[in-house]
């Protein structure tokens, strides 16, 4: 059987629009493609064509007067068609033109693919030919087609859950050109090329490889993990208290966090610390730990390379809260689960005591961490109902290192005044009213 297709004009009712309604017949492939509104048949090989029965001519542009084979009322006609060539048919006042294309022309002739890298990517260069294509419109004009090839490779990609580069295929498409630029990758791979034309006429062809290149590209995914404190949804006295790893941003001092560069392909690390604008220190290691202390704001700065490239600089920025000591008037040690014990609400407390006493000025209870409490009991016994009185002395991790506390009539004074010399510094003392009620 004659390898062909049948071209059928589909005519509306009207008589005023049409389409091609392409049949592939026997093993002959073909594929419809558009570009531009053009209609174009791309042939495995040996282009032909069958007309439909009833008076169809056929022209080879640009001539559009002299038909080159016009077919009978009964009989069907085959054509033979040329490469790269345009045609137009007729039925009636009705028409319609399209371009044909043998693949077997277009067939690229690689001999070599030579691999350039550079920091950011990889040009291909292609030591042979890639035909165009390319054809004349009726208005005179030449279009193109462009060819395009998918282009894979080995790539990494950073994965959340194992929090690991892993290996993956990359897929890039390009148009087929001697020069082809691709994304470099941080790993050992090559560059495996293959046509689109050949992929969409679904036909093997020669599938091009690039050498193996050895990686100078660089990949990093820098992370912080903050040192948690409790579980979110426990109850807590401590404001802006970093409760996931994910927290970094406005936290309850101190804060410790780890600075995790996870380079790839990385041979020397670089991380600086700012407080504003001033560098605070820089460190050479993949991965640093540091406690903020102090209140104010922060940007952590990494930058790694290799001996032939440099990543550019990701940068963090970290805010470290300023001192709170807020004091409650009163708690209900019932058991009911909520304001059970004398609590004070907190955030970036680095020195904490409080001491409780009894209306007789006898200590009853006093603590040195700042997330801890009285439960209401003396020698494991309810404490009877009433005022207490404590007394707490608290430095803020924004205080001075040289802070000190005072007596309480120069504390007050300065504090009136707002002089700095008290900032994050504590001094504290008032009644707290137990009442337990019932539950």
């Amino acid at each position: 059987m004659r390898k062909s297709i049948a071209l059928l004009i589909l005519l509306s009712s009207f008589a005023i629009s049409h389409a091609l309604n392409v049949q592939k017949m026997g093993d002959m492939k073909v594929k419809l493609l558009y570009n531009d509104g053009d209609t174009i048949f791309l042939f495995e090989k040996e282009p032909a064509l069958e007309s439909t029965i009833g008076k169809v001519a056929w022209y080879r542009l640009p001539d559009t007067i002299n038909p080159i084979q016009q077919s009978s009322d009964y009989l069907d006609a085959y054509i033979g068609l040329e490469h790269g060539g345009g045609y137009m048919i007729k039925k009636g006042n009705i028409r319609d033109v399209f371009w044909v294309f043998d693949y077997e022309q277009l067939r690229p002739t690689i001999s070599q693919v030579d691999a350039e890298q550079t920091c950011e990517n990889t040009v291909l260069r292609l030591i042979g030919e890639v035909p165009q294509i390319k054809y004349t419109r009726l208005n005179g004009r030449i279009n193109a087609l462009a060819r395009t090839c998918r282009v894979e490779y080995m790539d990494a990609m950073w994965s959340n859950d194992n929090a690991m580069w892993i290996d993956s295929i990359a897929v890039q498409e390009l148009e087929f050109e001697q020069d082809m630029t691709v994304a470099a990758s941080p790993v050992t791979t090559n560059y495996v090329i293959c046509d689109m034309l050949a992929n969409q006429l679904g036909i093997a062809i020669d599938t091009l490889y690039s050498p193996v290149c050895q990686p100078i590209a660089l990949k990093a995914h820098p992370v912080t993990i903050t040192t948690t404190r409790g579980n979110k949804g426990e109850m807590t006295n401590e404001v802006n208290r970093p409760y996931s790893p994910e927290d970094v941003l406005n936290m309850s001092a101190p804060l410790e966090i780890l600075f995790k560069s996870n380079g790839l392909n990385a041979d020397f690390y670089q991380w600086k610390l700012y407080k504003g604008s001033n560098l605070m220190l820089t460190r050479n290691d993949a991965d640093h730990r540091y406690t903020f202390m102090d209140k104010g704001n922060y940007r952590a700065v990494v930058t790694i390379s290799n001996n032939e490239c440099q990543l550019d600089s990701v940068e963090f920025t970290i805010s470290v809260s300023e001192s709170m000591l807020l004091v409650p008037n009163v708690f209900t040690p019932n058991g009911d689960g909520a304001n059970d014990e004398f609590r004070v609400a907190y955030r970036s407390i680095k020195e904490f005591h409080c001491w409780v006493y009894n209306r007789w000025g006898h200590l009853v209870y006093e603590w040195s961490d700042p997330a801890k409490g009285w439960d209401g009991t003396i020698g494991g016994k309810p404490a009877a109902e009433g005022a207490y009185f404590y007394v707490i002395r608290a430095l803020g991790t924004d205080a001075d290192e040289n802070a000190k506390y005072t007596l309480k009539p120069i504390y007050t004074k300065k504090l009136k005044k707002q002089d700095d010399a008290l900032i994050g510094v504590y001094q504290l003392s008032g009644s707290i009213n137990l009442l337990r009620g019932g539950k």
